[in-house]
């Protein structure tokens, strides 16, 4: 009886010893933040939404991501915030701020991840690749944007056999009208690359980032194809109410009511749905 009861200690000891190191190791996963609706689209991805502690405002895909605590917009941080859910790493772009708020995060010994913000491929390679080192799924990450890459050249191989074609790419105006006051985008912007991307030309050039839209940008710009949100196309109160706006009665496009309108996030993310954005943008720009 006694060496009966010795024999269940030692099976229970065994058994404590092996649980030990798996506790270990799932207390020892980063705890991530991500501030970007893209790099958040990543870490889901990866399958490694478990380690997320926290997201930002404009994290809401997929759907998930929405019941994530969230801490704030990406350009109005708190360093508070952030470091009352005790991460580990915080992966951000280069548009996320005030800086002395990423200085604050340094200096509470937070591993701060920074993507570059360039509106290319590459930043979302970066993107892919920072969360990979940062949630510590590295092979994943490698695995995931092989196939990236190849979805990234499937698409721009449409793009360019169409462009062979010899048919005129269409001139695209952006308009973003989440207020009350459309602003329309120029070169160094989302838009502007993913216009390209897709096999237009954005009509605005000259300048860098948004300006108001107004009647003589309109007239001169002569778009083919208004391109939009569906954000902003709601907070207009829907298409019949957009096209009601008289600076686009100025337009080609707008004798043909000729809109494309997307989500958002997919459209101007740059995240890992980068290429199906741009396949579906090209697609319609085709048939205008």
């Amino acid at each position: 009886m006694i060496e009966r009861r010795d024999a269940l200690r030692g099976l229970a000891a065994a058994a404590g010893a092996l649980a030990l190191p798996s506790l270990a190791q799932s207390k020892a996963m980063p705890r991530l933040i991500t501030i970007s609706g893209a790099v958040t689209e990543v870490v889901y991805a990866l399958g490694a939404e478990g380690q997320l502690v926290g997201t930002d405002t404009t994290s809401l895909y997929p759907p998930a991501a929405q019941k994530t605590a969230k801490v704030g917009y990406m350009r109005q941080l708190s360093a508070e915030g952030l470091l009352s859910l005790k991460p580990d790493a915080v992966i951000a772009t280069t548009e996320s701020g005030p800086p002395v708020v990423l200085d604050q995060l340094r200096s509470a010994g937070v591993k701060l991840a920074l993507i570059n913000a360039d509106h290319s491929w590459g930043e979302v390679q970066q993107k892919v690749q920072a969360v990979g080192r940062a949630a510590d799924r590295v092979a994943q990450a490698g695995e995931l944007q092989r196939q990236l890459d190849a979805q990234w050249a499937e698409t721009q191989a449409r793009v360019a056999t169409a462009a062979g074609s010899g048919k005129r790419k269409p001139r695209v105006l952006f308009v973003l009208s989440h207020s009350a006051s459309p602003q329309v985008s120029g070169e160094k912007t989302a838009a502007h690359s993913v216009i390209g991307f897709a096999g237009g030309v954005n009509c605005l050039s000259g300048f860098q980032g948004y300006r108001p839209m107004t009647a003589e940008a309109m007239a001169s710009a002569a778009p083919d194809v208004i391109l939009s949100s569906n954000q902003s196309i709601e907070a207009h109160g829907g298409v019949e109410r957009f096209w009601q706006r008289p600076e686009l009665a100025l337009t080609p496009a707008y004798a043909k009511r000729s809109l494309v309108t997307m989500d958002a996030l997919l459209l101007l993310g740059f995240g890992p749905r980068l290429p199906a954005a741009v396949g579906q943008l090209h697609q319609q720009l085709q048939a205008t």
